[in-house]
């Protein structure tokens, strides 16, 4: 078999995996702009459900809630997640592979076995089902991504640029804010959009801790479907896709993404 063959097939391939991949997103979004309600073909190129969607009150409500959520706990694991790598890059504490082996686990353990546990765990120590339970239980599932991705990152900086600017009489904080920080800038990036992504995707979590009739999007959806799907879900899929799409893209154009070259 020759050379060009091969790169034949494996072109071939590739494109099987990407049509594997986004013929669902593509059908969706297609549907979104047919005009009937059930599917009916042929196509009839229609806006309505996007002005439907415009005016659903209860969908553009629980849209809101998912994202200033997602904000809250990009902020808040993006910034724990980062102290906590950069401490456990510069300080040889006791039981720190322990430590970092442990990040895996709630990557791996079933979201459902984990919005359990939070539900016991919670009301157990007195924290009642509601918005505050829904941000502690995201900011718990997006720790480890982000202390993972910035881990990477650290592995990559060379300590002799810390120790340069200690020896110019740089403090400990102008050190992190001035050298470290912007070196592992990419990484931060890369672990803040783990954490939104992880936060506003969320199902299993926001379904046990938020309170009824108080839902985020991904919870009002399922329920949506149970109840009887509308082509207003395309809709509002279609928007999410396509505006996390762009944001992706923006970051991967303005942010080094695995170094220099």
């Amino acid at each position: 078999m020759t050379h060009r063959t091969l790169a034949r097939l494996g072109r071939a391939y590739l494109g099987l995996i990407l049509v594997f991949l986004y013929a669902p997103i593509l059908v969706m979004a297609a549907m979104s702009f047919n005009a009937s309600a059930f599917y009916q073909l042929p196509f009839s190129f229609s806006t309505e459900w996007y002005q439907k969607l415009w005016h659903n009150r209860e969908i553009l409500a629980a849209a809101w809630r998912s994202v200033w959520i997602a904000c809250v706990v990009t902020v808040l694991a993006t910034a724990t997640g980062t102290a906590a790598s950069i401490a456990l890059y510069r300080h040889d504490i006791p039981g720190k592979r322990l430590l970092q082996a442990l990040l895996f686990p709630p990557i791996a353990i079933p979201w459902l076995i984990t919005g359990t546990a939070m539900l016991i765990f919670f009301f157990g120590i007195g924290i009642d089902r509601g918005t505050p339970a829904v941000i502690l239980g995201h900011v718990a599932l997006a720790l480890p991504y982000v202390i993972v991705v910035v881990t990477a990152r650290l592995a990559t900086f060379d300590p002799a640029l810390e120790e340069a600017a200690r020896s110019l009489g740089a403090r400990p904080w102008t050190v992190t804010m001035r050298v470290t920080v912007p070196w592992i800038l990419p990484g931060i990036v890369a672990g803040g959009l783990f954490a939104f992504a992880v936060s506003f995707d969320q199902f299993v979590v926001s379904y046990f801790l938020s309170e009824p009739g108080d839902t985020t999007l991904p919870v009002l959806i399922y329920t949506s479907i149970r109840k009887g799907f509308t082509p207003e879900i395309n809709a509002v899929s279609t928007v999410i896709i396509a505006v996390s799409m762009g944001v992706m893209l923006l970051a991967a154009r303005y942010s080094k993404f695995g170094g220099d070259r």
